[in-house]
């Protein structure tokens, strides 16, 4: 089976590589085709991924292209994987932003805004690629912001484009942990949109176990979210929010935070992989060992400002693993195996949440077999997240919108409507900063 990564010289590519090597069976993947339009960080990426099949006599054939239409032909599975505009485009949206005194985040607010009307346009003209050249393909999206980039190649893909993020299943692990439950037997009710979604039960053998949890305030103090949020807070909302909802719920503290930071994430991300892509492409220096220290590095310190601005402390050693290459690879065997799980994906809604029309992208439990991801039945979310979900939806069905018809004003209104920008007058000078700041935004006008 051929698996094809789009953004193959990106970092995180190993987590994906490591999770195949440990895959055995019939209708494992036998060859991985990288493509990336940075020779230097495929071959960096590549001598990672020799290193870590080292001594492993049936690993996956690694092959490397930067012509987009090699890559796709004959793929069985494409995950997309891309960042447009790299990480300095990533500084530029928050620091554009702070600016402005409105956040940056790359998936959440002005900044999410930004990153997705330079990718909606490549993500389109990818999945048309996939349309004509690999017509049977799965498309895996982890391309951030996921859920909008899924909808926007679902409309030329349907249903076999599906997005993974591994924030709902860091949250539910994490969750069980703290009741005592093996997360593997814990069905975990979360919905939402990614990055904007609840988890409102925890069920082990039937049995809804987040009444145990939202009871007991010393167990809400004790894992992440409970630092991150307060307990009190879990308490009035009655459900435990995925950690991006700390940008929605305390705004101004985490603005603050990321104003007085000495650097960006992005800035900070930027300087780091820039020193690991030099590294690895050194003949004397392993390149696994460099990727090793830098991903522990990263992990460590990711949400680092809003876990200050909150008191929360440390990230817990069981948190810095990762986790999305385990979704990508239980998602990939329940198609290819009919292997039938459930996995908390980004699909189309097909009534999933009354609130939304079918098409709308969210995230929620869906049941995965040879015929992809099917949306489990849910409860209607209460007013409160159903208006935040609303609104979201609404600002990226504009992005959708500007890109399709390159309209500055409908950009405008993208960024005019999202909840944590505050002024008609702040979006016209944020889209008129990231138009000046990104050559991928030349397109609006």
């Amino acid at each position: 089976m051929r698996l094809t990564i789009l953004g193959g010289g990106g970092f995180r590519v190993p987590l994906v590589h490591g999770a195949l090597l440990t895959d055995r069976g019939e209708g494992r993947v036998t060859e991985v085709v990288l493509h990336d339009l940075d020779d230097r960080r495929l071959h960096a990426v590549s001598r990672v991924l020799g290193e870590q099949a080292a001594g492993i006599p049936d690993a996956p054939r690694v092959t490397v292209t930067t012509d987009l239409d090699e890559a796709l032909r004959g793929a069985d599975f494409v995950f997309s994987a891309i960042r447009v505009g790299g990480l300095e485009g990533r500084a530029a949206d928050e620091r554009i932003a702070l600016a402005e005194g409105v956040l940056g985040q790359e998936t959440v607010g002005a900044g999410g805004i930004a990153y997705g009307l330079r990718t909606v346009p490549v993500a389109d003209d990818i999945a048309r690629r996939v349309a004509r050249l690999a017509p049977d393909a799965w498309v895996i999206n982890f391309t951030n912001p996921a859920g909008l980039v899924t909808e926007a190649m679902s409309r030329h893909l349907g249903g076999r484009v599906i997005g993974i993020c591994d924030s709902p299943v860091g949250l539910g692990r994490r969750i069980a942990r703290v009741l005592g439950a093996d997360p593997r037997e814990a069905f975990v009710d979360y919905v939402g949109l990614n990055h904007l979604g609840w988890v409102r039960g925890l069920r082990v053998g039937g049995r809804d176990q987040l009444p145990r949890l939202l009871a007991d305030p010393a167990l809400l103090g004790s894992f992440e979210e409970g630092r991150l949020f307060g307990p009190d807070w879990l308490r009035s909302l009655g459900a435990i929010p995925n950690e991006y909802l700390h940008y929605y719920y305390f705004n101004r503290e985490t603005v603050r935070a990321y104003q007085e930071a000495e650097r960006t994430r992005g800035a900070f991300l930027r300087d780091q992989q820039a020193r690991f892509y030099e590294a690895a492409g050194r003949p004397d220096v392993s390149a696994l060992a460099a990727w090793d220290r830098t991903r522990a590095e990263r992990e460590a310190t990711y949400m680092a400002e809003n876990r200050e601005s909150a008191g929360a402390g440390e990230r817990e050693e069981e948190d810095l693993s990762g986790g999305y290459e385990k979704v990508a690879l239980a998602l990939m065997r329940a198609i290819a195996r009919d292997e039938r799980t459930t996995l908390i994906l980004n699909v189309r809604n097909d009534g999933t949440l009354s609130a939304l029309d079918a098409d709308a992208v969210v995230e929620v439990p869906c049941l995965v077999d040879s015929g992809g991801a099917h949306p489990l039945a849910a409860a209607p979310l209460p007013a409160h997240a159903t208006g935040l979900v609303c609104a979201v939806k609404a600002v990226e069905r504009e992005v959708l919108a500007a890109a399709e018809s390159a309209s500055r004003a409908t950009a405008v209104k993208a960024f005019a409507l999202h909840p944590l920008v505050d002024s008609v007058n702040v979006a016209r000078r944020l889209a008129d900063g990231y138009i000046a700041a990104h050559p991928g935004l030349a397109y609006l006008r």
